[in-house]
């Protein structure tokens, strides 16, 4: 391994080696990469040759960001699968650390405490709360279903593409609806 690495570094580095070895070919060797660095010239100092580039970076476009493209779905919902991933791990780590340090801090947050603090709350905050929890965690697994599909390689062309999407969607709606009904 390591014999083959040297073998090609010396064959990249080297012109007249490359060029030998290549000569018959019909086409140019592939990975070979071509460096045309100049060198800086005696007369400048590297002083000044930083000035250059500091007033070189002062005009210089600042690389676009998601701005310059036109919003589609397929983004969307990459960013909130990834958001609620997120938002769905942090949570389920927030509770568990709670309900193990909760007798450590003196705190009754125990299932009984739980099922009492959620029967004494009005049907709104209960809806709410339902909601919350349910529209993450039902997209978060259809969108998962999604990838799953995509990886059998299946629905993989943009129009199913778009098809899949909006039908997690409208899913995500209908699950929520119904877990939040419940």
């Amino acid at each position: 391994m390591l014999a083959t690495r040297s073998m090609l570094k010396t064959v990249a580095q080297n012109p007249a080696i490359r060029t030998a070895m290549f000569k018959n070919a019909a086409v140019s060797p592939m990975g070979v990469r071509h460096f045309n660095a100049s060198r800086p010239s005696m007369e400048q100092s590297p002083d000044a040759e930083s000035e250059l580039l500091r007033q070189q970076r002062k005009v210089r476009p600042v690389s676009p960001h998601l701005e310059i493209y036109q919003p589609q779905i397929t983004w969307y919902l990459s960013g909130i699968h990834r958001i609620t991933g997120c938002a769905i791990g942090a949570g389920f780590y927030a509770g568990a650390l709670a309900y193990l340090a909760a007798p450590a801090l003196g705190v009754q947050f125990d299932t009984a405490a739980i099922i009492s603090a959620i029967g004494a709350a009005p049907v709104a905050a209960k809806v709410a709360a339902k909601t919350t929890i349910a529209a993450p965690f039902v997209f978060h697994c259809l969108n998962g279903v999604r990838h799953l599909v995509w990886d059998a390689t299946k629905f993989i062309d943009i129009k199913d593409v778009y098809k899949t999407g909006y039908a997690v969607l409208g899913g995500t709606l209908v699950g929520t609806l119904y877990l939040a009904s419940l």
